[in-house]
């Protein structure tokens, strides 16, 4: 390599790295913001975690003492002064409330309770067709009976979470206004459901029976009474 070659070189290596050096005094920050940026997304990311995760253990424990107290009135004051941090964690806290309130006997400040957490737009569906439930079961005797059917038979639709449980409560209605006929086949129908509980099952069977119809147990219905029989064993 010649001289001149290598005069080239040196200077076309210095002009590269001037202009290095000035790209980096121009648009260095933005390197230096965006590290920061970075670190600072996963320093408040985990801050954020360890923070939903405290407000959910101070919940637990909130509430924990309050079902660990012995008086029914007690418990429900100790559990309408806690507050939560968000909407589901409300509806867990304000169904148990409730649950409070009706064993004390002031169904009228449960239903209360419940028709707020039903109606709460920002809670999650589930929690709100529970309280619905809860709160139409406690109407028993005191909402006319033709409302109570309206309201569950919607929550009795396909793809409901409460369905097979408002199913049975339709039933209940059918009993109260001596329609035998129609509650056997509700509970017949809740009998061949895939979805459902041995509990719920054993109320159907035993209802059915009790009203003079014979159950008819399908595939479903045998495999959860020989769960249930072995268990017994």
């Amino acid at each position: 390599m010649s001289d001149t070659d290598s005069f080239i070189e040196e200077v076309t290596e210095e002009v590269r790295r001037d202009r290095l050096y000035g790209l980096l005094r121009r648009y260095g920050w933005i390197a230096i913001l965006a590290i920061l940026l970075i670190v600072g997304g996963t320093s408040y990311s985990e801050y954020r975690k360890a923070q939903t995760r405290a407000q959910a253990e101070d919940l637990g424990d909130a509430m924990f003492a309050a079902l660990s107290l012995n008086q029914t009135s007690e418990r429900t004051a100790a559990l309408e002064a806690i507050e939560a941090e968000n909407a589901g964690a409300t509806a867990v806290l304000r169904l148990m409330t409730a649950a409070e309130q009706a064993q004390g006997d002031d169904k009228a400040k449960a239903i209360e309770t419940l028709n707020a957490v039903a109606l709460n737009g920002d809670v999650p569906e589930v929690y709100r067709q529970i309280a619905q439930f809860k709160s139409l079961a406690l109407q028993a005797g005191t909402t006319p009976a033709a409302e109570r059917r309206q309201a569950f038979e919607s929550m009795a639709n396909p793809g409901s979470p409460m369905r097979l449980l408002a199913t049975e409560q339709l039933a209940l209605i059918d009993i109260t206004e001596g329609n035998t006929d129609a509650a056997i086949e509700r509970y017949q129908t809740i009998l061949s459901d895939a979805e459902v509980t041995s509990g719920l099952q054993q109320r159907a069977l035993q209802v059915i029976v009790a009203l003079g119809g014979e159950p008819t147990l399908g595939e479903n219905a045998l495999s959860n009474l020989g769960g249930n029989t072995h268990g017994n064993n």
